[in-house]
């Protein structure tokens, strides 16, 4: 039989925690399925056990905010499942989840899905490479292992995650050969004009501008307007090669690259459950269409945190409380009237807390050269499909994503095309002379994650006797 509830929650990072606090003082039955070991997301990872070593310090007041927040979550009353892997949800709402090898089905009423964001997608040759790797792995791997790179790395990218990154790395004892600023040359001009509004958020803006003291400070080497990267080695990262806005390419030699170049929305799960989405010009990628409570265009189908727009945890917290906060009008447990009382100081900090947001897409939107990479370049790591073919394919009737998909396999992996989607895109964009939105995106089928006959055995359907 099915395990029922009146809301269920994928995702307990700030927007999901936040929701569930809310829905359970509202009185609701609350479920929360989590794939990670313990609350917090990726802001705040590990922070149940960091926050009592010596390393919390390191990583910042921001992350040590988070255990409070997840002290009062595990006390709220929610039911919290971590380690668990939603994989199918169905209308009514039936929710296919897998824990420790048993797959059950979970019924309920509302769903609010608060799987926060990943990063960007960023294929360059060489980026499969054993020594290239993401710098919010690093940040993984600092946060819940205090692990640290024997070597020194370079880091290679923009926006504040490089930064922040780099500190807390140097304050860990690490080591930084070098950091490529992918950024181009004329960004801050055109980032200035959004500056009135983001005054707003003014204890924002110096404690990025004390990440770059920082950085100066320890005497980090900083190469401006990076357009190219290449990484290169046999059998593993060995050799990086770059090249500048102004035409110089260096060589170097290198064991550790990290790369970044922004976060986008996880929407996969509002895809594969038909929920309308919109192409966001200033932030380059989908966002699903949501109305002031953050409920989507399927009805009882609400989307909190980095998955209804990139934001950070000030603004997933609001976000997940607004939508707790309808779902508990919704279903009866506080009329209307109390619940636009409730909502109106939670739109106010979420306004607030997206004040900044206008000035950081300006200035760490993708530069151009992300999805224009050589025809040599993987694209799709899953089924090995690489951009010379993507492009070949894409003149051929100006197919769309899912006949791409069809012809050449790209998308079908066990990521679901969350690594190759926007660059696929990209490319198909420009073979084909139109706008990226244009060409749409892949339709996303269940299964959302690989599921293994075992797992698919293990379900229990019987129905209870008339």
């Amino acid at each position: 039989m099915s395990e029922h509830t009146d809301l269920l929650i994928v995702g307990a990072g700030p927007a999901g925690m936040a929701a569930a606090v809310t829905a359970r003082r509202h009185g609701l039955s609350v479920r929360v399925v989590d794939d990670q070991p313990a609350p917090g997301g990726q802001i705040w990872r590990g922070i149940e056990t960091v926050a009592a070593t010596s390393r919390a310090k390191r990583l910042g007041e921001s992350y040590l905010a988070g255990a409070e927040r997840a002290a009062a979550f595990r006390s709220c009353g929610a039911f919290y499942e971590p380690e668990s892997q939603l994989w199918q949800i169905e209308p009514g709402f039936r929710a296919f989840v897998t824990r420790g090898g048993k797959a059950r089905i979970m019924t309920a009423q509302a769903i609010i899905l608060a799987t926060g964001a990943q990063e960007r997608p960023v294929p360059f040759p060489g980026w499969t490479l054993p020594g290239v790797l993401t710098v919010g792995a690093a940040q993984i791997l600092l946060k819940t292992a205090d692990s640290v790179p024997e070597n020194p790395v370079w880091i290679a990218g923009c926006g504040p995650l490089p930064l922040l990154y780099m500190t807390q790395l140097l304050a860990a004892g690490g080591r930084i050969a070098g950091f490529l600023d992918t950024t181009p040359r004329g960004r801050v001009g055109a980032a200035l004009r959004h500056l009135p509004q983001g005054l707003a958020r003014l204890g924002d803006l110096l404690k990025g501008l004390s990440w770059s003291l920082a950085l100066r400070w320890a005497g980090v080497t900083i190469i401006r307007h990076v357009t190219e990267l290449r990484a290169e080695g046999e059998g593993r990262l060995q050799r990086l090669r770059y090249r500048t806005e102004d035409g110089r390419e260096t060589e170097v030699p290198a064991e550790v690259l990290l790369v970044h170049e922004g976060v986008v929305p996880n929407i996969h799960a509002p895809l594969a459950l038909g929920c309308a989405a919109r192409w966001h010009a200033g932030q380059q990628c989908y966002v699903p269409v949501l109305d002031a409570w953050g409920e989507s265009s399927q009805a009882n189908i609400f989307v909190a945190g980095d998955g209804a727009g990139i934001g950070g945890a000030e603004a997933a917290e609001p976000r997940g409380r607004l939508a707790a906060v309808r779902v508990a009008a919704r279903l009866g447990r506080i009329d209307d009237a109390t619940a636009e009382t409730a909502a109106t100081p939670e739109r106010s900090a979420l306004s607030s807390a997206l004040a900044l947001r206008p000035l950081l897409d300006a200035l760490y939107a993708p530069r151009p050269q992300l999805y224009a990479p050589p025809d040599e370049t993987l694209i799709c790591r899953c089924e090995e499909v690489t951009a010379g073919e993507l492009r070949a394919r894409a003149v051929e009737g100006r197919p769309g994503p899912n006949q791409l998909k069809a012809f050449t396999r790209a998308g079908m992996g066990p990521c679901q095309g969350r690594q190759c989607g926007y660059s696929m895109a990209h490319i198909v964009a420009a073979a084909q002379n139109r706008p990226v939105e244009e060409v749409g995106f892949y339709r996303i089928r269940p299964p959302l994650k690989p599921v293994t006959l075992g797992e698919l055995a293990s379900l229990d359907e019987q129905e209870p006797a008339a």
